[in-house]
């Protein structure tokens, strides 16, 4: 720590017993940022934590998100696309139908 700079003598104490700032560095974990980086993305539009509301009430059918939400197929289709990128919902076809429910680690997010 460069000796010019001042910090708070109980701040400095606590680093120091915690292993100074190299030991603190180590503690950024570019993997797990990056990570939580796109959840976050995935998660800055309204329409998508719409569709992970709706998701974690009950599985539905493309054509019921796309009546609910009042958007065309092309902007519903993009959407579910992010959100299934990250692994926050997933789709199963059931005949002619898409079924999308929230997964796991998309519960952790919905509003």
């Amino acid at each position: 720590m460069p000796s010019e700079m001042e910090i708070p003598d109980e701040v400095e104490q606590d680093l120091q017993e915690r292993g100074g700032i190299g030991e603190l560095l180590k503690k950024i974990r570019d993997e797990k940022i990056e990570e939580q980086s796109q959840i976050y993305k995935a998660l800055s539009n309204k329409l998508r934590l719409k569709i992970l509301t709706l998701l974690d009430e009950q599985e539905l059918c493309v054509c019921l998100l796309k009546e609910m939400l009042e958007i065309k197929d092309s902007k519903l289709s993009y959407h579910l696309s992010v959100l299934k990128d990250e692994g926050l919902i997933e789709g199963e076809r059931e005949a002619n139908f898409v079924i999308y429910r929230i997964k796991e680690k998309g519960k952790k997010y919905a509003p």
